[in-house]
């Protein structure tokens, strides 16, 4: 689907007990994780922005290790993931998204929590917006950010989606 190739990205779709989602992953790991009920163009669009030199590719096979992991942690059974990421963001970007990853299974913070993390305390809304651009939602949990004062708020995969995997943890 791209002109200049630079890597290849295999895509697939996760379909499970009403998850359904789109999965990308380079020859280095997973590196984007679709909203839920979204279609294709969802991926086009972010490899377009994000990985103009890559090519898309079609391979089921290529993603189903990362379907495994997936399908445990929608069936309850997986807390942490053991996978292979592949994500480019900028170094602020970066920092915010392996925070992220220390909030533990079931726990939410605050923006402000990540951005006090980060040692970036003044920078609550630039965490917000990293954030909102992390490609690989749920390993970089994501979801269990929620405003100071307790409310839902932004989420690529939509506030449903957030909703069901906070849900998800809690059981």
């Amino acid at each position: 689907m791209k002109h200049n190739q630079e890597e290849t990205i295999y895509y697939g779709k996760l379909e499970h007990n009403g998850w359904s989602f789109y999965l990308a992953a380079t020859d280095n790991g997973l590196c984007y994780v679709g909203s839920q009920n979204k279609e294709i163009d969802e991926i086009e669009a972010w490899a377009d922005k994000k990985r103009a030199d890559s090519e898309l590719v079609h391979d089921e096979g290529k993603i189903n290790c990362y379907k495994e992991q997936l399908i445990s942690y929608l069936d309850g059974e997986r807390k942490e993931f053991d996978l292979a990421m592949d994500l480019k963001g900028t170094a602020f970007q970066e920092s915010v998204w392996e925070a992220l990853q220390h909030i533990p299974y079931g726990e939410t913070v605050s923006y402000m929590n990540i951005a006090e993390k980060i040692e970036k305390p003044k920078a609550v809304r630039a965490v917000g917006a990293a954030i909102g651009a992390n490609p690989v939602m749920i390993l970089v949990p994501c979801h269990r950010v929620i405003a100071k004062d307790g409310k839902l708020t932004g989420f690529r995969g939509g506030i449903p989606m957030k909703e069901s995997l906070l849900e998800l943890e809690r059981r």
